[in-house]
Order: structure tokens, then sequence, then C-alpha cells
């Protein structure tokens, strides 16, 4: 078989070899070799203790790090001239398997590639390529099953999803990442063993289904996710979105809804020096759950009509509760519950757009998520009325004409009253206390009403409200 290795791999391997040690290049990067596709980050497992090979890498490397120490793995890195960064980590031979009540996997190191090889989580994952040699190890059949573009366990499904259920979530993300299809004994194990998922820690769910939402074709995965069950585990307010259809059908599917607001907004991000460079976590979550208070609001009123009120507001309370426990930071948490709940913001301004007062506010309440929230409102117009469509695209356009044309005139980046605090004590003569805040809100509302004024009409102001509060 004819492969095109990177250096640093073959070079690695002889030195491994001339210390006596095996090496082989495995998982993804083999995968991805057979594939043609790119790679910098190349994964290695060995014979060698990490302790035995530490100095190896150390003495390779420009940088080392040993975060995966406890699981028998190492990293380093290296610059080749023309500044491309080379990633590499490297395992000992390893099988891990979960206690049946724990959430961490147990450690066990091994003592052949191919018994490595029957741990790892599907056959097209479960190759290798020793090195310096270039001797291609394919004891499960891997190329076959990637040249049928099908994913498949190398060992018994229902063993391997015990050993490790996170694999379960691998496979949905997989479908999405590589456009494979999940073969029907694997499926039936993922459908059966979905409640296995229970015992992986919050974090390890977080990190696949970020992965797979960050593909170029997320939707399929999500669609598997649902599908097997595994949603219902994992994230079960996403399945919860198949709300069942009236028979006059006056509200639409709210789960494939998600699903075409989400590649809608995939489309309007931008390259890396745009506004929402692609893939941006932020804006593909918040599409995806942006209907997340729909099922909870939904009520049938008289005439047959269906209405959610409110659901944006419910919707961002869900959304930060559910991303809570996932474990996700803070700033995402924050944002993506924001945009939920910004999301109905613009609608309206079609029948009757806005005073500049109304805009300003607009920009100052979506903030730093102002260009993911226009984006995220342009893909959620999935009306399939050409003249409502072109109506509503018009009116995006119009109001964000105004918020240019206002950020020339005014400046308005970070809006903020035409007096600061330490002005308001001043004019006022009053200490700092409640009193400065309400007279710097009262000033910040004043500035959004009435865009920026000089420093004598701000005075003006803020003494004659001063007056009417006493």
């Amino acid at each position: 078989m004819d492969f095109e290795v990177w250096p640093e791999a073959i070079e690695l391997g002889r030195l491994f070899a001339a210390q006596g040690y095996e090496l082989s290049l495995v998982g993804g990067p083999v995968r991805d070799l057979l594939l043609h596709r790119p790679s910098h980050d190349l994964d290695f497992c060995t014979s060698a203790r990490p302790e035995e090979f530490e100095p190896i890498m150390r003495a390779w490397g420009q940088g080392f790090w040993d975060m995966g120490r406890k699981f028998g793995t190492l990293g380093a890195l290296r610059r080749r001239p023309d500044g491309t960064e080379v990633k590499v980590e490297i395992t000992t031979y390893r099988s891990d398997t979960y206690d049946p009540d724990s959430r961490k996997p147990d450690v066990n190191y091994g003592s052949s590639l191919e018994g490595d090889l029957s741990r790892r989580d599907f056959t097209v994952n479960a190759m290798a390529l020793r090195v310096p040699e270039l001797e291609f190890v394919d004891p499960y059949s891997g190329a076959a099953d990637l040249a049928k573009g099908v994913l498949r366990t190398p060992v018994d499904p229902r063993q391997s999803f015990a050993d490790d259920p996170l694999r379960m979530m691998r496979a949905v993300r997989f479908v999405a990442q590589l456009g494979f299809s999940i073969t029907p004994d694997t499926a039936t194990a993922i459908t059966e063993m979905t409640e296995r998922l229970s015992i992986v820690s919050a974090e390890r769910v977080r990190d696949e289904l970020v992965k797979l939402l960050l593909t170029d074709h997320p939707r399929e995965g999500i669609e598997a996710l649902v599908e097997s069950g595994i949603a219902d585990v994992v994230f079960p307010e996403i399945p919860a979105l198949q709300l069942e259809i009236d028979e006059h059908h006056r509200h639409k599917d709210v789960f494939e809804h998600s699903l075409i607001v989400l590649d809608r907004a995939i489309s309007l991000e931008t390259g890396p020096d745009g506004a929402v460079p692609a893939p941006d976590l932020t804006l593909r979550l918040a599409a995806l759950i942006h209907d997340i208070g729909k099922p909870k609001t939904r009520k049938f009123e008289a005439g047959g009509k269906v209405s959610f009120h409110h659901h944006d507001i419910v919707g961002a309370k869900i959304a930060r509760k559910r991303l809570k426990a996932l474990r996700f930071d803070h700033k995402l948490i924050a944002d993506v519950s924001d945009l939920v709940a910004l999301h109905l913001r613009f609608h309206g301004y079609v029948d009757e757009p806005w005073t500049d007062a109304a805009v300003r506010r607009y920009v100052k309440d979506s903030g730093h998520l102002y260009e993911r929230l226009n984006r995220l409102t342009r893909a959620d117009a999935t009306t399939q009325n050409k003249h409502k469509a072109m109506l509503f695209s018009g009116a995006m356009d119009e109001m964000e004409k105004r918020v240019e044309d206002l950020r020339q005139k005014e400046g308005f980046e970070a809006i903020r009253p035409d007096l600061n605090g330490s002005q308001i004590m001043e004019i006022l003569g009053i200490p700092a206390g409640p009193e400065v805040g309400r007279a710097y809100k009262h000033m910040l509302e004043y500035r959004l009403d009435n865009g920026p004024v000089d420093e004598d009409s701000a005075r003006e102001e803020l003494l004659q409200w001063w007056s009417r509060q006493q």
C-alpha cells in the first residue's frame, strides 16, 4: 500500500527503534492517510512506558506536555521551517475498561499492538502503520470498512460500548464528520445501551457534542444522536423538539425547523477575517436550541391555533440549565442563553421600522453578540413564502445599514451615558451610592433615546431629572 508519511513519524520511529521500542502511527492519522486528508496531529502507540520514552520526546520536540501521563500519554510539538506545527501524542499500549459503576475508565497497560488496536472504538480507527518500517497493520479490516463508508466496532459492539460508553457518541460524531453510516448490529447495540452513557462524565459528553457541532455537516450527527436515543440521555431537550404536528399542520416540526436553522446559520459564518469565523460553536449551539422553550410553552388556542408565548425567555432558562449541567464554560453559557432570549427581538421591524432609539437599544442589548444575533435571526426566517422572505431579508438589510450609519455618526461601539459616574457625583453633589447608579441608568436611557449630546445638555437633563426625584 502506497503511503506518503510525515518525515517526523519516520524520525521518531528510528529514535524509538534505536532504544529497542516499537512505535506505530495509529487511529485517525492512519485513517486520514487513506482518505488523503491533511493532518498535523499525529497519534502513536508504543511498547515503551512513559518514563522510558519521555527522554526521547523531550529531546525531539520544541515543546513537551504530560497532562495525560496517568493514562500513559505524553505529548510534544515541533515547528517546521515553514512555521507548520506538528503535534505528537504517544501512548503506551493499553486496554481501558469501565467499572460498571465508575465514571472514569481504568487504565491497564497492554503488551502488543494488535491488543491495543482491539480496544479502539471503530475498525476505521483500528489501523496502524509501524514506523520506521512502514508496515500496515489492519487486523479488523478497517480499510475495507473505510472504503464502504461504514462504522463497525473491532469486537462485539456490546462489549465495546460496555468498555467505554462514550464510543456511542463518537459513532454519531463520525456520521457527521466522515459522512459514514453505522452498521445495523452496531446501531442496535447503541439503541439498547444508551442508558450506560449516564456513567460518563459531563465533561467527556460535552467534548463529543462540541466536536460533532464543529464538523462540516453536524445535521447528520444530530439526527443520528436523536434517532439512536443517545440524545434522550445526554441532551433530552433536543428530542423534545419533535412535537406532534396537529392534523391541520398549523405549526412547524420544531426539530426539523431547528436543523434547518442550524444549516442556514452555518452558511452565514464567515472566513477567518470576518465577523463570525467558521466554525462558530456559539452560533451553532444557539441555532440548534433557539426554540428549546417551545415544548414547555405550547398552547392550543381557540380556533385551532397553536401558540408558544414567551418561549424565548423560557428557552433561555432551559438552555442555561442544560449547558451548565454539561459543564460548558460560563461565557459560552451566557452567550448562548442570551442569543436564545434575543432571537425574536427583530420580529416586528418588518411591519413598523424602528426609531433610532430602538436601533440603539438593539445594538446595546446584543452587545458583542450583535453579528451572531443577526445571523441567527436571518437563519430563523425559514418561511416558504417568497414575498415574506424578501420583506424580512430587506428589513434586516435596512436595519444593519442604519446601524452602520449610526456607528459612523455617533461611534457607539460601546454605548455609554454622556456623563460618567464621577461627573454625576460632582454635578449633583452626592457621594458614591445607589443614587449615582440610578442617575447613571437614567442618563444611559437618555443617551439611547437621543443619541450623543454635548456636556451642557447632558448636565441640564441630569439636573432636571434629579429635581423630579426630590
